[in-house]
């Protein structure tokens, strides 16, 4: 139990500083709130190390932890939004054996369909949801390539869990 509580706050840990350096970074993709969501990376990997209650716990509570520590109550309620439908779609899709990089393109543009209904909400209007087609291809591209990343960091930490079980 207490290496799985240890696991569960690294991985923690590991998302806060995956989303602090993506804040960072000064890229600009030309389109407001597009980036690269390397701190799914962490949540990929903890959904396939971890069980479903401890990878949404983390994801949770990295969103939860970010908004209160750099964000505002508008960006919190567009990451939660996000953040749910994205996990909820990743588990359904784990489930349906689908691989890590499917799983991965499905949370990424979920995320954003998430967050484009909270900001249809918000702002009381539907015709913010022609960014969709923007948003969905900005979805699948950053979710492939979380996907391949996220592949192969569990391919490395399942090699070390296993060195290490053999140990």
């Amino acid at each position: 139990m207490t290496k799985r509580i240890a696991k569960t706050g690294l991985f923690v840990a590991l998302a806060m500083i995956f989303s602090y350096i993506e804040a960072l970074i000064p890229l600009n993709f030309g389109i407001p709130g597009v980036k690269l969501g390397i701190a799914n990376i962490v949540v990929v990997a903890a959904l396939y190390q971890l069980n479903i209650p401890e990878a949404a716990g983390i994801s949770f509570l990295r969103i939860l932890l970010m908004g209160i520590l750099f964000g505002n109550i508008v960006s919190l309620a567009y990451s939660f939004s996000g953040g749910v439908l994205s996990f909820l779609g990743m588990v359904i899709c784990k489930k349906l054996k689908l691989s890590v990089i499917g799983v991965s393109i499905v949370g990424g543009v979920l995320h954003n369909v998430g967050q484009l209904t909270a900001a249809a909400f918000i702002l009381q209007s539907a015709a913010i949801t022609y960014y969709f087609p923007v948003l969905l291809v900005s979805g699948l591209v950053t979710g492939f390539l979380i996907g391949i990343v996220s592949y192969r960091v569990n391919k490395s930490l399942d090699k070390l869990s296993q060195k290490h079980t053999d140990n």
